[in-house]
């Protein structure tokens, strides 16, 4: 066969063609091996019949009876040809012929092995005497040699003709191997080219999928490892790509927040260090200023420097925070003492407004998390609330649940519109500018509040009452005190 057209075969056609050829090749060896040993088991089993015979006529001949067909006695071939020779090769008598041969016949190849052995046979050879082809046996004497010969005829043939009944049974046994040997090379196959088609994905880098079972056998459990090894890599590869996009994305975001905040800041930073400017320029300008207008332009530039130094403490919270949680220190802190505080602070604020502030935290809430930053969160909530809300009443709340607690700032206000809810906790982000300007506000509080959260493991929502107002609501994980 062509080795090209070999190759385009697929791994199955080429074991079984294989495995066809030996079974085929060894049946054909063993069919050939067992017609000769039974042809050879029938030609022995003649020259056995024919022994008989030659050792009777020896027997006759040791007795002195003479020759002749008389000395045979009874036998199953009714044209058996007895010869007799003597020591030199010479015919002494043949039953079948009227004048004997002169040549010697010690070169006959039974005679040569009955004078080696004892006796000896030739399955087939043409008689130059009678011109007939005869199965000989011949057997040796003290003074002759006793050769018999069956005429090799039809009925002789088949008599040393092998049974082929055998070889229809491993006929049948190489189609019932051959049968087999396809099913179980097809089994072998499907296997290899699963693992072909496995091998090519993999080197086109293609995603695999742990979801063609392989047989279970020892070569199934193989290929099986193997592929759900590589499934393991693949995924732990597309595991760090993503985890490494990841980080870049979340860098650039860093990176694009930072000088968003910076961008800002500047912006924020122009408007107080603009009016102080203007304050300081007018007083150094007029120096004979009445009192009250000095007291004036002096106030308002402490104003201003107050809404800086907010801006900037903001902005370090801020860069603190975005430096990661890693730099700040966290212990056991509880919740009620914070909110205590934190309502204490602004209780004169809120008075001068006209605003209760209803604390109903009255149990242990403990978390673990930083102080400064907690105080932070409820700070910008409260002080958010009195300078923004237009609420008579801000209540602070606790509820747990699946061990964590919610803690809820919420106040009857005028609230804010729904298109504002999503981004009320970005940088720098205010519904009303002139107003929050107006009252001293750097656009960071929540932003503050939704990162410390954040870092706290917890989460921050605000929505709008239905009564009214704003509610914002803190979830955080407890720990035991």
């Amino acid at each position: 066969m062509d080795m090209r057209l070999w190759c385009k075969l697929t791994y199955h056609r080429r074991l079984f063609l294989g495995l066809l050829v030996y079974s085929w090749l060894l049946v054909g060896c063993f069919a050939v091996f067992q017609y000769n040993r039974e042809k050879t088991f029938k030609a022995e089993e003649l020259n056995a019949q024919l022994q008989l015979i030659n050792g009777h006529i020896l027997d006759e001949l040791n007795e002195g009876r003479g020759f002749g067909m008389e000395s045979v006695g009874t036998n199953p071939f009714s044209d058996l040809r007895v010869s007799i020779i003597n020591n030199d090769g010479k015919v002494v008598y043949d039953n079948s012929i009227d004048s004997l041969p002169d040549a010697s016949h010690l070169d006959r190849s039974e005679i040569s092995r009955a004078m080696s052995f004892g006796s000896g046979y030739t399955l087939r050879r043409h008689s130059e005497s009678t011109g007939g082809t005869y199965f000989y046996s011949a057997r040796k004497g003290d003074d002759y040699i006793v050769r018999t010969a069956v005429p090799y005829t039809v009925s002789l043939q088949g008599l040393l003709r092998a049974d082929f009944g055998f070889l229809w049974f491993m006929i049948g046994i190489a189609f019932v191997m051959s049968v087999a040997g396809f099913f179980a090379t097809r089994r072998i196959g499907l296997l290899v080219a699963r693992l072909s088609r496995f091998a090519q994905k993999a080197e086109r880098g293609e995603r695999i999928y742990d979801n063609e079972p392989f047989p279970h056998d020892e070569l199934g459990e193989i290929s099986n490892n193997i592929v759900r090894l590589y499934v393991k890599l693949q995924k732990a590869v597309a595991d760090r790509d993503r985890q490494h996009r990841l980080a870049i994305r979340e860098e650039q975001e860093k990176t694009r927040i930072k000088k968003q905040l910076t961008n800002n800041i500047n912006h924020e930073l122009k408007t107080p260090v603009a009016a102080i400017s203007v304050c300081l320029e007018t007083l150094l300008a007029h120096k004979n200023l009445p009192d009250d207008k000095r007291y004036e332009f002096l106030q308002r530039c402490y104003s201003n420097s107050q809404r800086l130094k907010r801006l900037l403490d903001d902005v370090a919270v801020i860069t603190r925070m975005d430096d990661g949680d890693g730099f700040i220190v966290k212990e056991k802190i509880n919740i009620r003492d914070i909110v205590e505080e934190a309502c204490a602070d602004f209780e004169l604020q809120a008075e001068g407004k006209g605003i209760s502030v209803c604390n109903y935290i009255k149990e242990d809430v403990v978390v673990y998390g930083n102080m400064s930053l907690m105080m932070s969160v409820f700070h910008n909530l409260l002080a958010n609330a009195i300078a923004y809300s237009g609420a008579s009443i801000v209540e602070l709340r606790i509820a747990r649940a699946n061990d964590n607690g919610y803690i809820t700032v919420a106040d009857n206000g005028v609230g804010v519109d729904d298109i504002h809810l999503s981004r009320l906790f970005e940088r720098f982000y205010r519904v009303d500018k002139g107003r929050s300007r107006q009252v001293g506000g750097t656009g960071l509080g929540l932003a503050i509040v939704r990162n410390a959260v954040l870092i706290h493991g917890g989460e921050v929502r605000v929505e709008n009452r239905r009564s009214g107002g704003l509610v914002f609501i803190i979830k955080l994980p407890l720990v035991d005190a």
